[in-house]
């Protein structure tokens, strides 16, 4: 570029034709395709890179790919320790990932996917660049050191990074990010499980919680895109090799239903567990928590010496399970040993998923229902290993609450369609006696314990025939595209909205920049380099011809307490809009007294 197509500072001057590409990916609906396939390919990279490191890390531990299944085997690289060798394993991974966590991304820690739920509901989406990187290494140093959790969770969370930082290079709105994080949620659960109809409606289900068409077309997009990517280097086999199923007597139902009523019980119980035992860890401990999983090692090395099918993810065991090679007492010290094994490596601040454990917990108590229905009911009831298949999605449904994952993601694992019915009926069970028995979830419970609670109601308002210029209030002043940070922050700090319009020289709007975004950013070494407009955020548009219930919804995604009012060209500012305008406005039709005073 010439010197003269750049500002005195140095930095470019906004080319037209690059400014309407730009307002193109950023608001045209066409724009989510691209944006889908470009997500859903980097998160099919990603968890084929992540399970490479899985492996990696659980071969240079114990010189197995996978350890969970070869009993007290002796370390080859370690042949004087002998099965003694998993009681240090787990010290030395902690001593890795532990710093690594608590240095560069501290939301790397735990099960992943709380986070980026709490990041679609507070915060536009936002989860910072290096948490993809730090996640991935943490995670699988955990798994592969022998911690009992699982690689959907931090998988997740990587193509939530992912997306999250994608949308954030292309100046996309707070809720186009939000669509990009769920792509790379849903891309990660179609490459790790070799799902691609499960992967989408995880993302809908548990991170969008919605399933708006065209967010849900963006998400479907990604899942497609990350599978053929997945297959494309590891190949289409299914990564876990289940038994055949069918129905053997409509009595049966009766048996599946009761099936659901039992391991969704055991699901929620997880969750309790889960958290009950993170609570004892988080009192026990005095020390720097970067030193915490190392120490905390010790505990899993002394479970690893008694249970070795403890070891990393276990899928090797659970198939195991589901093909009866497991008596009725061992499914049910698997099915304990795996709670407390999962619920101590996140309690001492390992880093990993609790969808797979789940997952294990569901087939060891679904096979030992089985096993106990074969005796009581040897006329009417199918395999143990039917029942531990069913179990798997009851307990998942029982757990996390989202039914129709739980149903999708079984029928994908295995392929059968007489799975459906059993399986509907057993989840419908789960998922309603997990209502009943407990108000949050595995996912949700750890936002409630910081006050955040993405599953309360909102209250819709009604605004026939009234349009964002009945309500308009004056524009603040803007920032310029060359305003310095510390001026900004200034402005910022005196404005009672923690959001302000940035504009050009020539008044053409380029977004709105938040307190939290300028706080964050002159907290990082290269803050003095950083220009308002490299912040400003396209936020969900509001124009003069916007209806009040439109102006709402907008508000309601907005990070600050106002929003831009455009014209309808959508490039010009006009005025400025809040929530106490707003209501301001719904308080005559409610039957309140009028205000005689202009919103403030």
């Amino acid at each position: 570029m010439s010197e003269a197509a750049r500002w005195p500072s140095g930095r470019s001057i906004p080319v037209p034709g690059r400014e309407t590409a730009g307002r193109w990916l950023r608001e045209s609906p066409t724009a989510l395709v691209p944006l889908a396939l470009v997500i859903g390919a980097g998160t099919g990279v990603a968890a084929v890179v992540f399970r490479w490191l899985i492996t990696t890390f659980t071969r240079m531990f114990t010189g197995v790919d996978d350890y969970s299944d070869a009993g007290h085997a002796a370390n080859p690289h370690l042949p004087a320790l002998g099965m003694w060798f998993v009681l240090v394993v787990p010290v030395i991974a902690g001593a890795i990932y532990g710093p690594l966590v608590y240095r560069f991304a501290p939301e790397a820690r735990g099960h992943g996917v709380p986070e980026v739920m709490y990041a679609v509901a507070e915060r536009e989406g936002r989860i910072a660049p290096q948490v993809s990187v730090v996640k991935a290494l943490a995670s699988a140093l955990c798994i592969g050191g022998g911690g009992s959790v699982g690689r959907e969770g931090p998988i997740v969370q990587i193509g939530a990074a992912l997306g999250s930082t994608f949308g954030r290079i292309t100046r996309l709105s707070g809720s186009r990010v939000r669509v990009m994080v769920a792509c790379g949620a849903a891309g990660g659960i179609s490459a790790t499980f070799n799902a691609p109809l499960a992967g989408p409606f995880f993302a809908m289900e548990l991170i969008l919680r919605d399933f708006a068409a065209e967010s849900f077309g963006a998400v479907v997009l990604s899942s497609v895109m990350a599978s053929i990517v997945g297959r494309a280097i590891m190949g289409n086999e299914a990564f876990l090799s289940l038994p055949l199923f069918s129905v053997h007597s409509p009595l049966e139902y009766l048996l599946f239903i009761a099936l659901g009523v039992i391991v969704g019980a055991v699901g929620v119980c997880f969750s309790k567990v889960l958290y009950l035992i993170e609570d004892v860890c988080d009192w026990a401990w005095r020390g720097p928590e970067w030193l915490r999983p190392a120490v905390g090692g010790l505990l899993i090395g002394a479970l690893l010496l008694v249970l070795p099918q403890m070891y990393g993810v276990g899928y090797p065991v659970l198939e195991n399970a589901v093909e009866g090679k497991y008596v009725l007492a061992f499914l049910l010290v698997l099915l304990v040993g795996k709670m407390i094994a999962t619920s101590l490596t996140i309690g001492i601040g390992g880093s990993g998923g609790v969808f797979a454990p789940t997952l294990f917990i569901g087939a060891m108590a679904g096979t030992a229902f089985g096993d106990v229905a074969n005796v009581l009911a040897p006329g009417i009831s199918s395999p143990a290993g039917a029942y531990g298949l069913v179990g798997m999605g009851a307990a998942l449904a029982g757990a996390t609450r989202a039914p129709i994952t739980a149903v999708i993601i079984l029928f994908e694992l295995t392929g059968e369609y007489s799975i459906i019915l059993p399986l509907m009926a057993a989840v419908a069970m789960a998922a309603g006696l997990s209502h009943l028995m407990s108000k949050d979830t595995i996912y949700t419970r750890k936002l409630l314990r910081r006050g955040v609670d993405i599953e309360k109601p909102q209250t819709p308002a009604v605004f026939a025939g009234m349009t964002v210029r009945d309500l308009a209030q004056p524009l603040p002043d803007p920032l310029t595209e060359t305003t310095a940070l510390a001026e900004a922050a200034h402005a910022l700090s005196l404005s009672e909205h923690g959001i302000l319009p940035v504009v050009a020289a020539d008044g053409t709007y380029h977004g709105c920049v938040t307190a939290r975004a300028v706080a964050e950013t002159l907290g990082a070494p290269d803050a003095t380099e950083t220009a308002v407009v490299q912040l400003a955020r396209l936020t969900a548009a509001v124009t003069e011809d916007s209806t009040l219930t439109e102006a709402l919804r907008a508000l309601s995604e907005s990070p600050g307490t106002g929003l831009p009012v455009l014209d309808t060209n959508r490039s010009r500012l006009t005025g400025w809009i809040t929530h106490e305008s707003v209501l301001a406005a719904l308080e005559p039709r409610l039957g309140g007294p009028p205000s005689t005073d202009p919103p403030r």
